[in-house]
């Protein structure tokens, strides 16, 4: 395995993280997931991600339960908040209220007194956002939390972040997991270059596309039984990737991951992390080989002419969808 360190931080990385959304508590078995974690373990991936909103909050329980027993200092977790976890009308966004209720639901959850990474999930529009920043500061204050990040909110939403944490004195965010692959480059354009200069690293999701960019779907045909697309849950996030004309030059990959060596899903994990700003792409898993096989995209160099070949291949990326990416919750 190899590692990055994150951001601007001292906090060391696995350049393959493992997450446990759509699968824990969900879609598959605890023996299963327990199974996929301790082959995370065994390949020497270090970086476990999850959120409170996940199966219900049931996908942190069957994580610190597959952690139990394993040395917490050998590894870090990464959870999140600000999605809805109850049907009350505190029981969502970044409210001091809800913060704190939800970290310490996540750390009963999961096992441990303190998490490594702690995500704002969206931008709350509706919560002053110096009440959020003090709120996470206390968090790192009290030990409960190490270092703090962003996920799915646009560029603007960062810059002011971190503009009003120098402002007052408040730590700063290091990390934001966007989503992000061959399919789906929506951060490139403004997202990462901010990061860049602000030194925040990102540890991206959805590297294969929901798995489109594995190749299993093919043009023409129904997705297969089992796959996440038949799924009545996955699909609803599959679908921006299931158009036809998608497919077809997803097939265009085949040969170009032949040639080089590698399954589809390794040439799609390994893509992501060619971009110097990307410390770690999260891996999901429904079976522990799985997680073996995309581990080994940890230790690949594309070289410019295969990148190169892989643009020609895609041609234009898909249009980003507001409905799915939209940091309004």
């Amino acid at each position: 395995m190899k590692f990055s360190r994150l951001g601007n931080s001292g906090l060391m990385v696995s350049r393959i993280a493992y997450g446990n959304w759509l699968t824990h508590g969900s879609q598959i078995d605890e023996e299963t997931a327990v199974a996929c974690v301790r082959a995370a373990l065994d390949v020497g991936i270090t970086t476990f991600d999850t959120a409170d909103v996940y199966a219900g909050t049931r996908a942190e329980e069957v994580l610190g339960r597959a952690l139990k027993g394993h040395r917490r200092e050998s590894v870090e977790l990464s959870t999140k908040v600000c999605l809805p976890t109850g049907s009350g009308p505190n029981d969502s966004g970044l409210s001091r209220k809800h913060i704190l209720e939800s970290v310490h639901g996540s750390l009963r959850r999961l096992g441990t007194d303190y998490v490594d990474l702690y995500h704002a999930h969206r931008f709350d529009r509706g919560t002053p956002l110096a009440e959020t920043l003090k709120t996470f500061d206390d968090l790192i204050r009290q030990g409960k939390v190490l270092y703090i990040g962003i996920s799915e909110w646009t560029a603007q939403e960062i810059r002011e972040a971190l503009l009003l944490a120098d402002e007052l004195g408040l730590d700063r965010f290091v990390v934001n997991q966007p989503q992000y692959s061959m399919l789906w480059r929506v951060i490139e354009e403004e997202v990462v270059p901010l990061c860049e200069r602000e030194g925040l690293s990102q540890i991206v999701w959805s590297p294969v596309a929901q798995g489109v960019l594995s190749g299993k779907y093919l043009p023409g045909r129904p997705p297969p039984a089992a796959s996440r697309a038949a799924d009545e849950n996955g699909a609803n996030w599959v679908g921006a990737f299931m158009g036809e004309d998608v497919l077809e030059r997803v097939q265009r990959l085949v040969p170009l991951a032949r040639e080089a060596g590698l399954t589809m899903a390794q040439l799609a994990v390994a893509w992501t992390l060619q971009n110097p700003n990307v410390a770690a792409a999260i891996v999901g898993a429904s079976r522990p080989e799985q997680v073996r096989s995309n581990a080994e995209a940890a230790g690949i160099t594309l070289d410019a002419g295969l990148l190169e070949r892989i643009d020609e291949a895609l041609g234009p990326v898909v249009e980003r969808d507001p409905k799915k990416t939209d940091s309004a919750w």
